[in-house]
């Protein structure tokens, strides 16, 4: 089985993250920063903030659900806000989403925020609302449940240190993964965390007894060089040790995204 898991940028490199996307042939696809934008009749987009303007794909989740025709795929968005065609504002849904492939059968799975509540008329203030997807799949090659998880952690404007809302944040993903995970069979959690490797999220997961794969496996870097700032850690997968790991990489190439992808191969 095949998990990738991908802060998708909400497609501004939207040609080569598709194309990413649809040859990489993944079981299942974590995907962080997508939005969705009914009204839109143009397929880029604006976000504004004071100082910043950021081009988005429209309609970015149907966008990838159109080359992955062979998943399902399921958008759990954590805010609605606007987004501009020129001067026109259009309320956009943004969060992330999971796909997974039709033959996989999904036996559970829920989704709820780790930090924040949904907010239906605006993004909110700085750290925004987060969420976390989880469900149990059963594998259809060997017949044997897996868990996995993923979550788009807050974004603190001060940096990536712990804080009092990630110790919330740590406990809230904790406590959701316990909804659906037996606690005895295999688990996988990955996603882009927005933490540093020091972070008491990875304490919190230990008790599960995850480890993480990028650190104890010898990558720095988990960003691409469409990304300029300091502090290269923020994506992470983990598992639990009866996870059989046939290979994992931190994706240098190509470029998708400001972010690089996690490709998890398992037996």
């Amino acid at each position: 089985m095949r998990i990738v898991s991908l802060n998708a940028w909400a497609g501004k490199l939207h040609a080569p993250v598709l194309q990413y996307l649809a040859e990489i042939d993944a079981d299942i696809v974590c995907l962080q920063e997508l939005s969705r934008t009914p009204t839109a009749r143009s397929a880029w987009l604006i976000y504004r903030e004071p100082g910043l303007e950021l081009p988005q794909r429209a309609n970015f989740f149907d966008e990838v659900a159109a080359v992955l025709p062979g998943h399902d795929g399921v958008f759990c968005p954590t805010a609605s806000g606007p987004l501009y065609d020129g001067e026109a504002l259009l309320p956009s849904q943004f969060g992330l989403a999971t796909f997974v492939r039709k033959t996989i059968p999904v036996m559970a799975q829920t989704v709820d925020f780790v930090h924040g509540h949904y907010t239906p008329d605006g993004w909110g203030e700085h750290p925004r609302a987060r969420n976390a997807h989880c469900l149990r799949i059963l594998d259809p090659a060997t017949c044997a449940p897996l868990t996995i998880a993923q979550m788009h952690g807050l974004r603190e404007t001060s940096g990536k240190a712990d804080t009092p809302a990630r110790h919330v944040q740590a406990d809230a993903l904790v406590n959701l993964i316990e909804r659906v995970w037996p606690g005895d069979e295999r688990l996988v959690v990955c996603g882009d965390f927005n933490v540093l490797p020091d972070s008491v999220t990875f304490p919190a997961l230990a008790r599960l007894g995850l480890r993480d794969l990028v650190t104890t496996n010898g990558f720095t870097d988990t960003r691409t060089s469409h990304y300029e700032k300091p502090g290269r850690y923020a994506d992470y997968m983990l598992v639990t040790p009866d996870v059989a790991v046939k290979a994992f990489d931190v994706v240098a190439q190509p470029e998708v995204s400001d972010h690089r992808a996690l490709l998890l191969d398992i037996d």
